[in-house]
């Protein structure tokens, strides 16, 4: 069925047909995906809301789930570069970003420095395991996801366009590993929680994996159109009381005062016990893209509540800091989002 806009919002035909065909492009890459990724639906969704949104995703779950799958068979979909980076203890940034080395041309005999490209330089980068690197290697991350540049002896060298990080955490195994601070965590539009597949699901997974078949994926999708489809995601409207529904939600993780300003007098008990630190404006900037993608992939060219509220716990769940007494009443930072989505009205003011 074709996309058709609210009256009172004003797109042209050609912007209407652009629509359409984002929707059915991604309805392509979901079905490509499919052939090789049993169930996990809704994580194939977020991720592909998120690339429409211009946004990097962290996917958190146990190792077998087939993480590193999804992102391979996504990027496998489109045409886009794709590059995996396994982190190690000994990764050092250089082994990331790339490095400059020293060259002599042959036929001048004159010497000079050549930048080598590091694995970042791709469409889509998979940083496996992110949190088993050190600290200083992690941050070489944060200028690439957030300027989509790297700089290097003083020079920047901007990366590809697309450009799209996804990071794998596996969240049992904390030994020797090191956990990404706040700041980095905030630089990841989604956290996305990948669970156990269901029992039929599971049969499915093992009667396909130890057969001779192998399905091939096709890129159905080039890199022209998803820039198109990404800036067509910033032209959806969302309506005011869509927006301050969105915002109370962040700021209502905010239990403390901030520059001198009191907290909001309608912050619940509940954060103002188990919250150390709440959700800050990219928390509500996130939320509206994310939502604008969504309600392209449903067929419609304005944003509505339950946009937001189906992009509420991967956009919120790691930017909600809980504190010790959450850790000894086992409330996590999705039961606090999920009783803040109880709380808030469709209209709040």
């Amino acid at each position: 069925m074709a996309i058709r806009a609210e009256p009172e919002v004003d797109w042209t035909d050609d912007e209407l047909a652009a629509a359409d065909h984002l929707r059915a492009a991604s309805d392509r890459v979901l079905a490509e995906c499919a052939k090789v990724i049993v169930g996990q639906q809704e994580v194939l969704e977020q991720l592909l809301v998120a690339l429409l949104a211009q946004g990097h995703a962290l996917l958190v779950g146990v190792p077998g789930l087939a993480k590193t799958l999804m992102i391979r068979t996504l990027a496998d979909s489109m045409t886009l570069s794709f590059n995996r980076v396994q982190f190690t203890p000994d990764l050092m940034p250089s082994d990331i970003t790339g490095t400059e080395m020293l060259q002599e041309d042959r036929t001048t005999g004159q010497r000079a420095f050549r930048f080598l490209h590091g694995p970042i330089f791709a469409n889509v980068v998979l940083a496996d395991e992110i949190n088993r690197t050190p600290p200083k290697t992690q941050a070489a991350l944060l200028e690439a996801m957030q300027e989509r540049q790297v700089t290097v002896a003083g020079h920047r060298h901007p990366l590809p366009n697309p450009f799209f990080v996804l990071a794998t955490q596996n969240p049992i195994e904390q030994e020797g590993t090191y956990p990404l601070p706040e700041a980095q965590q905030d630089r990841f539009m989604f956290t996305i929680t990948v669970g156990y597949p269901s029992e039929d699901d599971e049969f499915r997974i093992i009667e396909a994996t130890t057969s001779a078949a192998r399905p091939q994926v096709h890129r159905v999708v080039s890199g022209e159109e998803l820039l198109l489809m990404q800036t067509l995601v910033r032209k959806v409207p969302a309506a005011g009381y869509v927006i301050r529904y969105a915002l109370k939600l962040a700021r209502l993780t905010r239990p403390h005062a901030q520059n001198g300003e009191p907290p909001d007098p309608n912050v619940p008990d509940f954060v103002k016990k188990y919250v150390t630190w709440g959700a800050g404006p990219r928390a509500g900037q996130n939320l509206i893209l994310a939502a604008k993608a969504r309600a392209l992939l449903r067929g419609r060219t304005y944003v509505a509540i339950e946009d937001v509220k189906a992009v509420t716990f991967p956009v919120m769940r790691h930017r909600v800091i809980t504190n010790y007494n959450a850790e000894a009443d086992r409330i996590t930072p999705d039961e606090i989002v999920r009783r803040l989505l109880a709380l808030v009205p469709r209209d709040a003011q």
